[in-house]
């Protein structure tokens, strides 16, 4: 009989051979002095003055913590101002705040589609696939932005009701879903539609209010979103988006929210802080998708795979792991820290440097892009890397 620990260790050399380790990075202040091109602080606000300054009154007048889940000690006034203000930024009815947007999909997904179907997206970020489990529903994957496959699943259920889910700007190949299509497909049909606006939030459209605030979906009652505050915003938490009676549901059966701890007070200053710079700055988003544009057009320059952006997600498809783990520390040797996308956050055979624009880059920075990805090309213009068969990784 093999021991539990012996068992842990040969599932990881075998990750390790496929190239699918992960490491812990801790890394300083100021990115260890490489260019960021992997964090997901697109409006550069992380570190802004105004929302540090937020988050420290916040905390002196609440504390560090929220000292419970919403439910009990966990609802603060701080935190009903957060959810007026998103939902008036966004042109939502209401808002419901959770600790992480992980967490806000778990509850949107899993409450909100139990015992229907729930149609969902195969390019779907991984806390959408773990909502779709947590349901128990039956769940049908249609093809990448394919509005048609989505709308033939929903013609031949059985179920009474129906959930269709998509990310709003996918968070790997950075394009934008067909919401106008998919929603006309969900009205033919009864069906609810969930969009995660985690990486069109402060990017896309008017102010940044989101993707389908841009597609003039907004006031739909049909359609439920969910947002994260931990990347445009500068600051960390999540939150479902849509009617009274959507809030109501999950407040009631959201395992993911009745069961969390509140988040922290100083999340939600600092979140309120970037909702004041995003409302007052029209021209913040637009700066974040002319960078990405710049920085993708760079990459197909160079004769790179990628795609057009949304809004600030860049790819840069290389195919195998271990050449995606090598381009990766290649473009750290050079002055720039980009992500590394491997099985199972992308489909076998499309590991990937990921570029996130940011609205603050300079002229300058780019070149120093140009210099890590001009060696990034040289790089697979080399022999293959040795990889091996890419392990099967469930998603």
């Amino acid at each position: 009989m093999t021991g539990p620990l012996d068992r842990l260790r040969a599932a990881a050399a075998e990750r390790e051979a496929a190239g699918l380790r992960r490491t812990l990075r801790p890394r300083t202040p100021d990115h260890d002095g490489l260019l960021d091109l992997a964090s997901n602080d697109y409006l550069g606000l992380s570190r802004d003055e105004r929302l540090v300054e937020a988050a420290v009154r916040a905390t002196r007048e609440w504390g560090a913590g929220s000292t419970g889940s919403r439910l009990v000690t966990g609802s603060t006034r701080l935190h009903a101002e957060l959810e007026d203000r998103l939902a008036a930024f966004t042109g939502a009815a209401r808002a419901l705040v959770f600790s992480s947007g992980y967490l806000a999909n778990l509850a949107a997904v899993a409450a909100l589609g139990r015992g229907g179907l729930i149609v969902s997206d195969a390019g779907n970020h991984a806390s959408i696939v773990d909502a779709c489990r947590l349901s128990r529903s039956r769940v049908v994957v249609t093809p990448h932005g394919d509005a048609e496959a989505v709308d033939k699943a929903l013609a031949e259920r059985a179920e009474e009701h129906a959930l269709v889910v998509t990310d709003a700007v996918f968070s790997v190949d950075g394009d934008l879903a067909p919401l106008r299509a998919l929603h006309e497909a969900a009205v033919r049909h009864g069906a609810l539609l969930v969009v995660d606006e985690a990486h069109a939030l402060g990017v896309v459209g008017d102010h940044g209010r989101g993707a389908v605030h841009a597609a003039g979906l907004a006031g739909c009652g049909d359609i439920v979103r969910t947002v994260t505050l931990s990347k445009s915003l500068g600051s960390q938490g999540g939150a479902v988006l849509g009617a009274p009676e959507v809030i109501g549901t999950l407040v009631d059966t959201g395992r993911s929210f009745i069961f969390d701890t509140g988040l922290a007070p100083a999340c939600a200053g600092a979140a309120m802080a970037a909702l004041d710079i995003l409302e007052s700055s029209a021209d913040l988003p637009g700066r974040a998708r002319r960078r990405a544009r710049e920085l993708a057009a760079l990459a197909r320059e160079l004769g790179l795979e990628t795609t057009e952006p949304a809004a600030a997600v860049v790819p840069v498809v290389l195919g195998s792991p271990r050449l995606a783990l090598s381009a990766g520390t290649l473009c750290a040797e050079l002055g720039v820290r980009v992500g590394c996308f491997r099985p199972p956050s992308v489909p076998r055979g499309r590991s990937c440097l990921r570029l996130t624009a940011r609205a603050d880059l300079r002229s300058d920075d780019l070149a120093v892009v140009r210099g890590a990805l001009t060696a990034v090309a040289e790089l697979t213009m080399l022999p293959e890397l040795g990889d091996v068969a890419e392990l099967r990784v469930d998603r």
